[in-house]
């Protein structure tokens, strides 16, 4: 993880790669609670038998359960020792570009491409993109707004 010591210091790496988060397995009981949490219950989430069955493949994560482990991921990847709060602002641009079979392992890779500083906060536009081991092409691609205050 990095750690910048002030919101200048993040807004010094504008354009720049911030780091890669650790791997995370997304199992079945991980997409049975995303299915609990968000009353998204399609089959081809929670029903691994019929999933097998009628398209002779595991269950995959739900696209919105990969988005919601953004945070997470990019708690993993740095951090402001001056800000005192954070706020997810919203997204630019989602967008679910892969399927993510159960038992994968995900991770993110964050690239900040603006950040606008002003009297005590930053807003950044972060470019987050959710690999899968062993895949080319990524779960999904995001461009999130964060809004820091020291």
């Amino acid at each position: 993880m990095r750690t910048f010591p002030t919101l200048k210091d993040l807004a010094a790496e504008q354009g720049n790669e911030l780091g890669v988060s650790d791997w995370l397995v997304i199992d079945q009981e991980r997409i049975n609670m995303f299915a609990e949490a968000t009353n998204d219950h399609q089959w081809i989430h929670v029903d691994p038998e019929r999933t097998e069955a009628e398209l002779g493949m595991s269950t995959i994560a739900h696209g919105y359960l990969t988005l919601s482990l953004v945070v997470p991921f990019v708690e993993q990847i740095f951090s402001v020792a001056s800000v005192k709060r954070a706020i997810n602002y919203g997204s630019n641009k989602v967008r679910f570009t892969n399927m993510v079979p159960v038992g994968s392992r995900v991770r993110a890779r964050l690239k900040l491409l603006r950040a606008t500083l002003g009297t005590g906060n930053c807003r950044i536009i972060s470019e987050v993109t959710v690999e899968i081991e062993g895949q080319i092409k990524p779960a999904m691609m995001a461009e999130t707004i964060t809004l820091f205050y020291e």
